[in-house]
């Protein structure tokens, strides 16, 4: 049970990469956090970091892709008697491979996780914070939003949404008390990549600077906390996000083509 002198953060995707540091910084910050992801040993082993640390940890395993999963959740943390201060929402799913030949099963989990999951989250816990005039909201996308990413076309969409989604409710909610960031990650080291079979494209593996995990959750924390509207992390990551916004179409789609392709 969580601390009453203490706020309370919910992390989902909280078993690898960006989440566990997320986490990490959240407990670091004075947070009591709720760790969310399918497997519970790395969360577990997590939570004993953390409780070392003096925060209290509360490991619930949900599977986000599944539909009814987010409603199932907060259930569970309204069952437990926590009130959810700062949301992290980000568990997400990717895949490399041509739409007409990507496994269907995993289009449906991406849509699922990276939107539905995610839209359903924030709507159930926004109306707590803005009743209390307070909260904290962070939505993962990333520099996928900026642009069409072929042989990764519906994880860029996915996160294009996200990136939407997330600058249209943190101006919505101006003058509430409640904020809403969208962190904006490049490609970063974690798990990601291999699941997604995307270890070997030059996106992950090419030209470009692989920023850690732990930087990433230091930056996108630290506006998190000031209320950032938008954090894209890395000058590099900048410059592709800008460049993707303001070159033709046929150019910007072309590069991230590239990027994503083994051959």
């Amino acid at each position: 049970m969580a601390n009453p002198s203490r706020p309370v953060a919910l992390v989902t995707g909280a078993s690898s990469g960006i989440g566990v540091e997320l986490a990490r910084e959240a407990a670091k910050d004075g947070y009591d956090v709720v760790l969310v992801a399918r497997r519970r040993d790395p969360m577990q082993a997590l939570a004993t970091e953390l409780n070392t640390a003096g925060a209290e940890i509360t490991v619930i395993s949900a599977d986000l892709g599944k539909a009814g999963g987010a409603a199932a959740l907060m259930e569970i943390v309204k069952s437990r008697g926590l009130e959810i201060d700062a949301l992290i929402n980000n568990a997400g799913l990717g895949d490399n491979a041509p739409f007409a030949e990507a496994d269907p099963e995993r289009i449906s989990s991406m849509l699922q996780v990276n939107i539905v999951a995610l839209t359903e989250l924030t709507r159930l816990v926004l109306p707590g914070m803005v009743a209390r005039r307070r909260g904290r909201v962070m939505l993962v996308a990333s520099t996928a939003g900026f642009v069409p990413g072929p042989r990764m076309a519906v994880y860029y969409a996915t996160k294009a949404y996200v990136l939407s989604f997330g600058q249209a409710i943190a101006y919505e909610l101006r003058g509430t008390g409640v904020t809403v960031t969208t962190l904006c990650p490049g490609a970063t080291a974690t798990e990601f990549a291999g699941t997604a079979g995307a270890g070997d494209v030059p996106l992950f593996n090419g030209i470009f600077p692989v920023m850690q995990a732990a930087d990433v959750a230091r930056i996108g924390y630290k506006g998190f906390k000031t209320g950032r509207p938008l954090i894209i992390t890395g000058m590099i990551n900048k410059m592709m996000a800008i460049s993707g916004r303001l070159s033709p179409a046929f150019m910007a789609v072309r590069i991230a083509g590239r990027m994503n392709s083994k051959h």
